[in-house]
């Protein structure tokens, strides 16, 4: 049996993944990745925006063939998904950002490598052919913004986000003491510094590398990145682990569409771990939804192989609902599928999950 069919026959379902990912995580690495902010509200408000959207499916339609694929920047893609960027890969995984990428190339998405996880960005970039998207994190002056730069457009990155809702570091109360003192490491202080004049000095550095603002969350900042020649604006809530009670992501998304006016593509993560989520994304305007929480379990549980069960996993759920919802290609889906509905659980991180053994994951 190949080392993909054993995944398979061991993880059949996206719960099985986050069982395992558990039993591998000790406590405070668990709390890391499944924790947000303070009360944890916006962390629950993404899956609870999610939850209050219900589909209008149509019918007698011909969905033999169904194709999830898509096209981002050029780029060919299996299904409409990026692996969004995680710090603190290799805290889950040995293997960190190069697991991540391995699994990308295989299943034919895009990854984003965050700038504060290991190994170097150069030594990701070598890992695969395939294209994949660079994260930046302030951490010095404009020298050494330059830098970096440098470094990066040398190995080939396609595109660069800047994440610019990082102005503190969110009060995370479920870590533990030691992780909540990295919210006062110095160098931190570097991304208090950022603006619109920060956005413009990367904008000419990079030359002609795809440039994207990751952390908006209001129609004004997106129609001020467009007027700034923004190519992609990124919504995110950062999990729900910088500032408590802001919206849910997928709230947020309509009044982006609106104010980007087609000028711009639109990502957007926060609480994404269905297929169904993927789709009422879709079907809202979004060009790609980025998976966090759920890429991290898959690392956590087996590793590159891991990753790429849940991302068989999403895009088989992808494929299924489509066609359920009476399309075949992603083109095809307008806000026409969606409307409001009530939810039936409380929301957390894993409550898309119902059928998950809630005691083994204590």
């Amino acid at each position: 049996m190949s080392e993909n069919a054993e995944i398979a026959a061991r993880f059949p379902a996206s719960h099985d993944i986050i069982v395992a990912a558990r039993q591998n995580l000790k406590q405070a690495e668990w709390d890391y990745v499944c924790g947000g902010a303070e009360t944890e509200t916006s962390l629950r408000r993404n899956r609870q925006a999610l939850d209050s959207l219900s589909f209008r499916p149509r019918v007698l339609r011909d969905v033999s063939d169904v194709d999830t694929g898509t096209e981002f920047l050029g780029h060919k893609m299996a299904m409409p998904v990026m692996l969004a960027p995680i710090g603190g890969l290799q805290r889950i995984h040995e293997g960190a950002a190069l697991a991540v990428d391995t699994a990308a190339e295989q299943i034919g998405v895009i990854n984003m490598v965050s700038a504060v996880t290991e190994p170097e960005l150069e030594v990701t970039a070598a890992n695969s052919p395939h294209a994949k998207a660079f994260q930046i994190y302030v951490r010095g002056d404009s020298d050494w913004l330059k830098d970096l730069v440098r470094r990066v457009k040398g190995a080939d990155y396609a595109m660069v986000a800047l994440t610019v809702d990082l102005a503190y570091y969110g009060n995370r109360e479920r870590l533990n003491p030691a992780q909540m003192a990295l919210r006062d490491v110095a160098h931190r202080t570097w991304q208090k510094t950022v603006t619109w004049d920060t956005v413009k000095m990367l904008q000419d550095a990079l030359g002609d590398i795809p440039f994207m603002l990751k952390g908006i969350q209001t129609a004004e900042d997106a129609l001020l990145a467009v007027e700034h020649g923004v190519e992609v604006v990124y919504i995110s809530n950062h999990g729900g682990r910088q500032m408590d009670y802001v919206r849910g992501s997928i709230e947020i998304l309509p009044e982006i569409v609106d104010a980007v006016e087609g000028k711009a593509k639109i990502i957007i993560d926060g609480g994404f771990t269905r297929g169904t989520d993927i789709l009422k994304a879709m079907c809202l305007g979004a060009d790609l939804v980025g998976i966090g929480r759920l890429q991290a379990w898959g690392l956590a549980a087996a590793g590159a192989a891991g990753v790429v069960r849940v991302l068989e996993i999403l895009q088989k759920e992808i494929e299924i609902s489509m066609g359920l919802l009476g399309v075949s290609r992603l083109d095809q889906l307008s806000p026409a599928y969606l409307t409001q509905g009530t939810t039936v659980r409380l929301p957390h991180e894993m409550s898309a999950f119902p059928h998950l053994p809630v005691d083994r994951l204590e």
